[in-house]
């Protein structure tokens, strides 16, 4: 197996490569169809990288990821699993993929927003939109004694 091959995007403008050795593979059966292969073949396939300790990474490449990725992980371990495929190569080629895509979407930097000022039509039609709901609401009340 080789090293697992993050492509280049946001956040990570050269790509990532992570060595074979950090990956965890475990392989268990999977459920589901297969005939009579699936009871006897380990096809489905666990993928596991701990975030904390991964060379792949930067420190703040780190930070960005353990934040992004705290709801899938155990701890610091991000782990994903493949077992729509009957051949176990396929999954294991399907759980690399899944784990590239999570850290490429995770190390995406937040847009910068610039501050913008309200055009003056909009400025007119809240102002607007408040004189309306302001004269409804004055029907609502009870008549005055006049």
């Amino acid at each position: 197996m080789d090293d697992l091959h993050v492509p280049p995007g946001p956040g990570a403008p050269r790509g990532l490569r992570v060595p074979v050795g950090e990956l965890l593979e475990q392989f268990s059966h999977a459920s589901g169809p297969g005939g009579q292969g699936v009871n006897t073949s380990d096809s489905r396939v666990q993928l596991s990288l701990d975030l904390a300790t991964t060379t792949a990474l930067t420190d703040s490449q780190r930070a960005l990821a353990l934040d992004r990725l705290a709801g899938r992980l155990a701890g610091t371990v991000l782990t994903v699993s493949a077992a729509e495929h009957r051949s176990q190569r396929r999954n294991r080629s399907a759980a690399r993929q899944r784990l590239a895509t999570l850290l490429r979407e995770a190390l995406v930097p937040d847009p910068v927003r610039r501050a913008t000022r309200p055009t003056r039509g909009s400025r007119r039609r809240r102002l607007e939109g408040k004189r309306r709901r302001s004269e409804t609401k004055q029907y609502r009340r009870r008549p005055g004694p006049d």
